[in-house]
């Protein structure tokens, strides 16, 4: 088992080696900071893309809470405390690092947007290892996965190379669904990740077509604002599934939905970084 894991990571590592040689830096496009709705309400500039991350500092710190608070998940084993609480202090933190980047979008501030939603992510591939895999590999992962996605950004911020956070943001979406169709759920309600999944793609959706659904809607609201909403959709289910979900005795069969779900979520983000080319001949990454 120690030789298998040695395997894949020197897999993992090979392949990332080769795809930072064979493909082109990725700069962050500065047209990425100018999004569809400048208003200004109360006094805050961008006023709808600055209040629409409250919901994310919500369900973060009550999602923290009750990973705690009289083990109200039921969470059996320590690994999956750990997972949670790192995910859910990420979510939480995307409440504050996303309004302050959009009070006055620049490259600076956007760390502190990406930084808090890296660490969501990576949470997420260790808990679904812990559950899915082995409970000592994916405890012993989450260190390590959260440092991967927090010098992604430093690399891009230091670098202006988008492509390691790039990956950071490909791998949930294909690991996750894989794992989700090859390997037997742990607790019930395993659906609720498809969920999740679904209001994730959504998100990346309305990310793309900021503008035009700010057109759409006569000024009314953007696709960025309405991407906030739809990605707090996604804890909020993931809380939902803690707080009802059991040890699971059978798997249940919803393979072809998780696979059709995984093609729309690569697809998804694909499209995201290829669907803004400018005349720089970069890609505009709206991750």
């Amino acid at each position: 088992m120690r030789k298998r894991t040695v395997m894949v990571c020197g897999v993992a590592i090979v392949c990332f080696v080769v795809l930072m040689v064979v493909t082109p830096a990725i700069p962050q496009s500065q047209e990425y900071h100018d999004f569809a709705d400048k208003r200004q309400f109360l006094g805050i500039p961008n006023a709808l893309n600055v209040v629409s991350n409250f919901p994310f500092f919500v369900v973060g710190l009550v999602g923290l809470i009750l990973c705690y608070h009289g083990n109200y998940f039921k969470l059996s084993l320590q690994g999956e405390l750990w997972g949670w609480a790192c995910f859910f202090i990420g979510v939480a933190a995307v409440g504050f690092g996303s309004s302050y980047y959009h009070l006055k979008p620049d490259d600076a501030r956007l760390v502190w947007d990406r930084l808090p939603m890296t660490i969501a992510f990576t949470s997420i591939i260790a808990i679904f290892i812990i559950e899915r895999v082995d409970e000592q590999k994916g405890t012993v992962s989450i260190i390590p996965l959260v440092l991967a996605g927090i010098i992604s950004i430093l690399y891009w911020r230091f670098f202006d190379d988008l492509r390691p956070y790039a990956i950071v943001q490909f791998v949930p979406c294909i690991a996750i669904p894989v794992m989700a169709i090859m390997l037997p759920p742990m607790y019930t309600h395993s659906t609720y990740w498809l969920w999740a999944a679904g209001f994730y793609l959504l998100a990346k959706v309305e990310e793309a077509a900021d503008k035009p659904i700010y057109k759409w809607t006569h000024n009314t609201v953007s696709g960025h604002t309405l991407k906030h909403l739809c990605a707090a959709m996604v804890p909020i289910f993931l809380t939902l599934m803690l707080a009802k979900r059991s040890v699971e005795t059978e798997r249940y069969s919803f393979i072809l939905f998780a696979l059709f779900t995984s093609i729309l979520l690569w697809h998804s983000t694909f499209t995201v970084l290829v669907l803004h080319y400018t005349d720089i001949d970069t890609v505009d990454a709206r991750l």
